[in-house]
Parts: C-alpha cells; structure tokens; sequence
C-alpha cells in the first residue's frame, strides 16, 4: 500500500497531532450554523406540549373546547393510537407526561392556547420518593450480580474494614439548545430536523411508532448544542411532532420549555452506594462489596451499571457487587455524562481516600501498589495501563508532594485549604461504522459518516485523520455528519466515536488512496507507471515515487486523464475479536485544591489539574476544552446540582436555570489538562481512546478528598452544600 503520510508520520505535516481551531468554528461564532429549531419552512405551525400534573392516575376528563376555540389555533391532539408513545395516552406514570398537544400558527398563540386545556384525572397512589419505606428494589436485565472469590469472609477477616453509604442526587442535563423537532411531511416520507445524538437511530425509532418504513424517514442534525446523553434515545416530543405534522399536513415545530426539560429528556437518577472494603495493614486489598440501587421510571427501566468500573481498577481477589432498580412513579433516567462510572468512583476513590488516611500512606501511593496486572474481571491482558503515568504527570504539575495529610493544618487566613485526589477511568468503547470518501477532480475530498457533533470536535478530528489518510491539506476536506441517510454510524455517546468512525473515516481514505495509485501505477501515461503501491506517498496533494520525487503527480491529473469527476471508496471498520483477546480502557488521574470558609459553609475550588491516558491525541486543542468542560461538569456534581422534587405529585420544584444551579464563570477557577504521550495500537488502527466521558470520571471524588483534606469533614453525599459541612 502507498504510505499514508500518517498520523506521527516523520518528516510529514501530519493533521493529526496539530492543535487546529474548530473547522466548524467559524459557522458557529457568525450565528451560520443552523440549529434543529433555526430552519425555516413555508406554512410551518408551532406545537406546544400540554403535560399532565399528577404523577400516577387516569385521565377522566380532557376539555378543548376554550383551547380550539383561541386565536390562531389548528389543532389539540390528544388520545394518539396505542403504541405511538411508550405509555396509553390516558393513563398518567409521571408529572410532566405528554397528554395533548396544542398546534397553532404562531408560537405564543400555541402557548395560550395550552393553558387553556382542562384537565381531570382519576388519581392513583404514586411514589416518586427513592428512600421511601415502601420503595422497592428489584433486579434489572441488563447488569447480573458479580462475584469472584469470597469476599464476605474476606470482609470478616480483614484486619482493616470500611464499610460505608454514599448518596448522589439526581442530575438533570442543562445544555443551551433545547429539544427541538421541525418535522415535515412529503407524500409519505417525513424529514426531521432534529435536535439529536442518533440520527438513524432516531429515524428507525419515530419510523417503528409511526408504522412507516424506517427508509421513508429521514433525520437531519448537521449541530447540537450540548446534549450530554439527553439526545441519545428518542423522546416523546420527537415523535409527537412527527405525528402533528402528519395529521395536520403541514410542517410542525416543537420545542420544549426549560421546564419541560426536566421531564421529558432523561436525568442522572438519584443513587444510593454501600461500599465496604477490606485491607491488610500495608494497604494491600482483599475485599470489595458493593452494593448499590437507584430510582428508574417503571414504564421505562434505565439501569446506570453503577457497579461495573469498581471491581476491575483495582487488583482485589474478592469481589460481591449488585445493582437494584427502585420503580418509581417519575419519568425516564437516561445517560448523562460518565453515566454509571462517575457514580461508581465518588464512592471507591473516597473510600480509597479514607483508607490511605487510617494507614497514613499516601493516596497515590495506595493506589499504585495496587494496580492490577490484568483485568480481573475478564482475565484478559490490558492493551495499555497509563494510570501510573497520569499519576506521575498530574502530581507533579500539581504539586502533590507539597500536600499535608493532616487534615485542617493548610489555612489561608479564615479559608481552610485542602488537596484531594482521584483516579478516572473509562471503558475505550468501539463499534462497528461506516464511512464513505470521495476524492473529487478539483483534488478536494469529501467524507461522510452519520455521525454527529456536540460539541467535541467531531467535524475537527475526521478532518485531520481523512486528511492525512489521503495526503491533503485540512483546508481541502470537507467531513459531512448529521444525515441519516449517510452511511452507518453509532450513537453519539459512551465516548466511542472517535475511535468508532475514526477508524471507519481512516479505513475509507485509506481505501480509497490506495485505489487512486493503483490506477495510476499501472497506467502508461502517468509518471508513476511502473512503480508498487508501496513506493508512492501522498503529502499536500502530490503523489510521488519515494527516492524519485521528480515522478510525481496530482489527484486531480489522474482523474482527469480517465474522465472522471470522482472517485469513491465506501468502508465499514468493526473492532473484530479484540475485545476477546485485551481489555482496553482510558485513564486520568484528578487533582484538586480547594479553600473551606467555616463560617460561610462555602466550598471553592480553586484548580483542578488532570492527566490522562487517552492514547494518541487527534486534537490537543480540542481535547484540552473537552478535558476542561468534564471537569466544569464535575464541579456542578460535586458541589452545586440539586434535583429537588415535592412528592406530593412528583414536580421538580426548580426545574428552572435560576434555582436549579450549575457552574457559571464565578465558580470556574484554574483548571489545566495534560496528556501523556503515546498511542495505543491494540485498540484501533488510529490508536486513540475515549475521553468524552472519561474527564468527567475522578472529578467529584477528588473535589470531596480535597474537602476532607481541608476540614477533617468526610462527604458522602453529593452535592456537597453547607449544611453537610457543618452536621
């Protein structure tokens, strides 16, 4: 094969590696890039949501007379058929349940016209309260209880025992574009303009409730603005806009309020943790139990798989864990960034925290003479194990050796000042995709994958790897995502898309690279002729003999001597058995200072540092940001987000942005992210891991181990807030 002037290909100007802007940036910052609820079409009607006000009951009375009566108003549509939304349309699981919606030609005459819809229901016993005593907890489908070894004797006999409860409130996504939907109807195919993190897997799911075939749907979704998983699944709005537009034949627009939000796309479900470990008197593990449940909707169950990341990080010969679903009267959880891993590793790396304290060793220093030599999980050899590199990095960027491990010695005036840590890691998820590039006779090139981009880059990176697989320059590569009639790609999520469509973007460049010098190698007329594939390189456009450079040509001179406006290779990447043969994760390692004002109750952070094994970096910049906005993340879940719910009828009582909080700049201080250097080759032919998720892993955890270190005061219970301060 021709050399691909590859990533870290020496004496190359290799995209990859290079700390380019956003290729899209510029379409964002002049307000060009067009959001899911920014199209405009002609005759388009705007929806609205009425949502119900009790959390379980049945639906005695629904009266529209006032509402169809108001100005501008088209349609109320209510009792849709069976099976078009995942609960009957008269039988009320949750507050905020969608039971009519409202079409009219305006916006705010939809929004009058909503309240005016009367109501009433035949109410049934609901709970909506997870610590309820008449909560109940049940097993889930999709994560069996484990075990290896006897860790019950084990705990028994452990000459030093933990055994503690954490607590973490639920976590609602907040990112700035609402859901949105504009759907339009064309004969029998429908084209949706949404706001999502699948576009194919959001065509299959509105075609199969709308009894269309999945072909005569098509989903459009070129920008997202934030999602953080709540634009993973497809929710009612999505499909309900589909069917208003098809019952009224005309495009219909639905977008929900902040309100609706809270829900109607999906949270990070309230959690309850028992953690108990055991240890020799050198530190050396012997034991985990971990014992965890969390609330879930019961029209659809989410499981969080809390109890996966806990018993693999760690080398301990006995292992009990167990998740248990509470079925509640609330609506559906979903992801949310770092789902189920973040929860995992406030609970293990505060306990892995507490018990470097009781021995008086040091954190990092525990956890380094427990590191496993495979994984214990699988028994399977890791293609790489970086913790020990993050550790060495981030602590001395940080500045760990300077740290008291007395707690309450560090002090700054009135401020108590304290140093944590924790370790992060996440699964490298790949799947299968498909990637189609085209090298065009002007020596442009434009790939495509169904993929999408909500924030981290992702039309950055497919760019810099489909350009230095071809040999051109960034500014001659165009990356299409957002279409789900482009080819194949995976759910937007679990921090796999990178290494999923990368590759798939890779593979077809490389592809179709190989098929051009193929044709010119053989062809008479072309200075190539004559040589192997594997003696031409491609860089900057130019193809030439290595050792040769006089014999040399341009993609655009080969088109153009057979007549041809283009050429094409469509490729499918999957990551085969390897995930059989290694276990491959991504690692960082988090360190936070925070200051404690006592009298206050306040909880600062003042930096957080973090160093990660992310294999090879496509985009130090944009990794950088994506490092940052995980840690952002974290500080809103360590100390500031808060659902508050009235069980009474199950409302979120601050479904809004002034009272639900998250970080604003104030609460954002130094934060700084590196990246050890290396590639992991085992994993994918680019050898990259996930990060997306990862950055958000360690964080909470080493915020409340800096907040022990600084007040002496142990936090379980997430967000930390001044009245646990001061119990």
């Amino acid at each position: 094969m021709a050399d691909p002037a590859g990533p870290d290909a020496p004496g190359t100007d290799a995209a990859v590696g290079q700390p380019l802007s956003r290729v899209d940036g510029r379409l964002k910052v002049t307000g060009r890039a067009t959001y899911a609820a920014e199209h405009h079409l002609p005759d388009l009607l705007h929806a609205v949501l009425v949502t119900s006000t009790v959390s379980r009951g049945t639906i005695t009375r629904l009266a529209t007379d006032r509402a169809e009566a108001a100005p501008g108003v088209q349609r109320v549509l209510a009792h849709w058929p069976a099976g078009v939304l995942p609960f009957a349309a008269d039988e009320v699981s949750f507050f905020g349940q969608p039971i009519a919606v409202v079409v009219a030609t305006e916006l705010e005459q939809a929004e009058h016209a909503a309240a005016l819809v009367e109501v009433s229901y035949a109410a049934h016993p609901a709970l909506t309260d997870l610590d309820a005593p008449t909560a109940t907890r049940e097993p889930g489908e999709e994560t069996p209880d484990y075990r290896r070894g006897d860790p019950d004797t084990a705990l028994r006999t452990a000459p030093v025992l933990l055994d503690r409860s954490f607590t973490i409130a639920r976590e609602h996504h907040n990112p700035m574009e609402l859901p949105s939907t504009i759907a339009r109807w064309d004969g029998g195919r429908l084209t949706l303009w949404d706001k999502t993190q699948w576009v194919q897997g959001t065509a299959n799911s509105v075609a199969r409730a709308l009894g269309v075939p999945v072909g005569d749907v098509r989903v459009l979704c070129p920008f997202l603005g934030g999602a953080f998983g709540s634009a993973g699944l497809t929710w009612p709005h999505q499909i309900l806009a589909a069917y208003a537009a098809r019952e009224l034949g005309r495009p219909v627009k639905l977008v929900l309020s902040r309100r609706q939000m809270y829900s109607g796309v999906g949270y990070r479900p309230a959690s309850r943790q028992r953690m108990a470990l055991g240890a020799g008197p050198d530190g050396r593990l012997t034991a985990l139990v971990h014992e965890a449940y969390h609330e879930s909707s019961r029209y659809q169950p989410f499981e969080d798989g809390i109890i996966e990341l806990p018993r693999m990080v760690y080398r301990i010969p006995h292992v009990r864990a167990q998740l248990r679903l509470v079925p509640l009267d609330v609506p559906a959880a979903t992801f949310m960034r770092g789902p189920g891993a973040v929860t995992a590793t406030f609970a293990l790396e505060s306990m892995m925290d507490e018990l470097a304290h009781e021995l008086r060793l040091d954190p990092i220093e525990l956890r380094l003479q427990n590191e496993p030599a495979f994984d214990q999980v699988t028994g399977l050899p890791f293609t790489n194990r970086g913790l020990e590199q993050c550790y060495r990095l981030g602590g001395e960027t940080f500045g760990w050796a300077r740290r008291n491990p007395t707690p309450r010695a560090n002090r700054e005036g009135e401020l108590l000042i304290g140093l944590g840590m924790a370790a992060a890691v996440h699964h490298n998820n790949r799947t299968a995709a498909t990637a189609l590039a085209t090298i065009n006779a002007d020596g442009t090139a434009v790939v495509a994958s169904a993929t999408a981009d909500m924030g981290p880059g992702t039309y950055t990176a497919m760019t810099q790897i489909a350009a230095d697989a071809l040999g051109l320059p960034v500014g001659r590569v165009t990356f299409l995502l957002g279409d789900s009639a482009l080819p194949r790609a995976p759910m937007h999520s679990g921090s796999k898309t990178l290494a999923s469509v990368g590759s798939a973007v890779f593979t077809a460049c490389t592809s179709l690279r190989d098929s051009v010098v193929r044709t010119a190698v053989v062809d008479p007329a072309s200075p190539l002729h004559g040589a192997t594939p594997d003696q031409v390189s491609v860089r900057g456009g130019l193809l030439s003999v290595t050792g040769a450079p006089a014999r040399a040509e341009t993609y655009q001179r080969i088109l153009a001597r057979r007549g041809r406006d283009s050429m094409a290779s469509q490729q499918s990447w999957a990551p085969g058995d390897v995930d059989k043969r290694l276990s491959s994760y991504a690692y960082g390692a988090v360190f936070a200072e925070v200051s404690v004002d006592e009298r206050l109750g306040l909880v600062r952070v003042r930096r957080i540092c973090t160093a990660y094994d992310v294999g090879r970096v496509v985009s130090p910049k944009l990794a950088h940001s994506q490092a940052l906005s995980g840690m952002v993340a974290g500080i809103g879940m360590a100390l500031l987000e808060n659902t508050v719910r009235d069980h009474r009828d199950g409302r979120v009582v601050n479904a809004n942005l002034a009272d639900y909080l998250v970080p604003v700049h104030a609460d954002v201080p130094e934060l700084d992210a590196l990246f050890v250097a290396g590639a992991d080759p085992e994993a994918d032919p680019i050898a990259v891991k996930g990060l997306g998720e990862l950055v958000i892993v360690g964080v909470p955890a080493a915020i409340a181990n800096a907040v022990f270190n600084a007040t002496g005061r142990r936090v379980r219970d997430l967000p930390i807030t001044l009245d646990k301060l001061q119990r």
